[in-house]
């Protein structure tokens, strides 16, 4: 079982919401999931990100891979360190 870091959508129509969750790669985008990381609201000016860094990291190092949208929004948040960025990078390839 691959697993993903990815989004899964909240919320009501044209009002999103996501969870940042770790879950098996061939699971529907909302469905069954392992973990609740965090969240993101792309709505709040600036966007809000919350993550759990700890359980993140844990996920991680396990062998879970980020989506490219999780992937942009925690190295814009500084979560990726330099020498974790390319570990990231060449996992998602």
């Amino acid at each position: 079982m691959a697993v993903r870091i990815r989004l899964t959508r909240k919320g009501a129509k044209k009002k999103p919401f996501y969870r940042i969750v770790a879950a098996d790669s061939e699971a529907p985008r909302d469905g069954k999931f392992l973990e609740v990381l965090g969240t993101y609201d792309p709505l709040q000016d600036p966007a809000q990100l919350k993550v759990d860094g700890e359980r993140l990291q844990m996920w991680l190092d396990r062998g879970a891979t980020p989506s490219d949208t999780v992937f942009n929004l925690l190295k814009a948040q500084g979560m990726f360190s330099q020498a974790g960025e390319g570990e990231a990078a060449a996992a998602q390839s």
